[in-house]
């Protein structure tokens, strides 16, 4: 059934469907030294500080229409960073139409619908092998809602605020509501995809794959960038400083990373 606003189903009590996003994104990096390992690490924690993931963290707040209640951060020793942030039912600007629509928008200048008791959480894994010359950083991002918006919403956003090679995002709803009559809600939005709320223009740059467990409402989507420039991925040099070989082997160790997280197994050990 999809839904519009003059077409709406009318609840017994309040809808308290859970909603939950989780956005995973992976940078990869060749670092070949350990002051290059160090220092990309040093240039993660910069970026990605407890201050700015709380910064990206209230903008979703702000798309989805919620209060801000409470908000813990904390950067880590030696590496990594959390944002926890509470947050609680915010009033109903103006809802535009499209908002009952499956669409990937907006970016955080215009707030959608309001939500309920809910949270948005972030973690930083940076991390490196020393010895394969690999550097890889992780966040993982989980907005959870209560009642009628989907967190789906802040997706288009989330995908904007990082440098993402690879990225994991699921989507799950859970528990039921009500009709007047007593029928139970399952789920109140139709969605066969995640990719409904990604932009032609991202989707065209990433190859997708969809896990969907559709009699569940579970839905996941796997995203690894298509397009391949070496020099995106060494730190502090281009690769016209290395020779051929050099670039093959580099290459070969990038792009098994990336196939290994995406496919989620260890392709290089099967060689």
């Amino acid at each position: 059934m999809e839904w519009n606003q003059e077409q709406r189903v009318t609840l017994h009590g309040f809808n308290n469907l859970t909603k939950s996003l989780s956005f995973n994104m992976y940078d990869i990096c060749y670092t070949r030294t350990k002051e290059e390992r160090e220092a990309y690490i040093d240039y993660i924690d910069e970026q990605y500080n407890a201050d700015r993931l709380t910064n990206i963290l209230k903008n979703v707040a702000d798309l989805i229409g919620a209060h801000v209640l409470n908000v813990a951060k904390q950067d880590y020793v030696p590496q990594g960073a959390s944002v926890t942030i509470l947050v609680s039912e915010g009033p109903i600007v103006e809802v535009p139409n499209e908002s009952y629509e499956e669409s990937p928008g907006p970016l955080p200048e215009a707030v959608v619908m309001g939500l309920d008791k809910s949270h948005i959480t972030v973690h930083t894994y940076p991390e490196f092998h020393p010895s394969e010359g690999i550097s890889t950083f992780r966040a993982d991002i989980d907005v959870s809602t209560c009642g009628e918006i989907s967190p789906l919403k802040a997706l288009h956003y989330l995908i904007h605020s990082f440098e993402t090679d690879v990225m994991t995002v699921d989507y799950r709803v859970r528990g039921f509501t009500r009709d007047i009559d007593g029928e139970k809600l399952f789920i109140d939005h139709e969605i066969n995809s995640i990719q409904n709320y990604i932009p032609d223009e991202i989707k065209d740059m990433f190859d997708m794959i969809d896990v969907n467990i559709y009699q569940e409402n579970i839905f996941h989507t796997k995203c690894k960038l298509k397009e391949f420039d070496l020099n995106n991925y060494l730190f502090g040099y281009s690769k016209d400083s290395l020779s051929a070989e050099e670039i093959e082997e580099i290459t070969e160790k990038l792009q098994d990373e990336m196939d290994e997280i995406y496919y989620g197994k260890n392709i290089n050990k099967l060689r």
